[in-house]
């Protein structure tokens, strides 16, 4: 999970989720994860396709390229939204959140942790260089 987060947050600027919407593919760029207790986190707002995509069908696929090797992640998303001390440590870590609205009385708020995960780092040859299961 540690070389996954490195990869995610260190090596790249946006990392890519794909989910399935209306049994078709969606890919959206989002911003460095957080590491909170053990569990890497994502944050987006309930009311937007993504989130409602998730809600259906959990599954969602991470990819991110760093110039030199790229990582894909399948996992699923789990919300954890109740959490607040989550909540606490992602507006903590980006004071930007407050700005957008994301604070612990928005009910829109919502966080993720990656679950279930099978997490490989490719080189540009597509040859697996590192693979990881947590």
């Amino acid at each position: 999970m540690n070389e996954t987060y490195k990869f995610l947050k260190e090596n790249t600027q946006v990392n890519y989720v794909s989910t399935i919407n209306d049994n078709k593919p969606s890919c959206r760029p989002f911003g460095d994860p957080v590491l909170f207790n053990n569990k890497i986190y994502v944050l987006t707002n309930k009311l937007k396709n993504v989130s409602k995509q998730i809600a259906k069908n959990n599954h969602v696929c991470i990819v991110a390229y760093d110039g030199k090797n790229w990582i894909r992640i399948n996992c699923k998303l789990i919300d954890d939204s109740n959490n607040s001390e989550a909540k606490e440590a992602i507006i903590k870590e980006f004071p930007w959140t407050i700005e957008e609205g994301y604070t612990l009385d928005n009910p829109d708020f919502q966080i993720l942790y990656i679950k279930d995960a099978d997490s490989k780092v490719y080189d540009e040859d597509g040859k697996i260089i590192q693979s990881f299961q947590f």
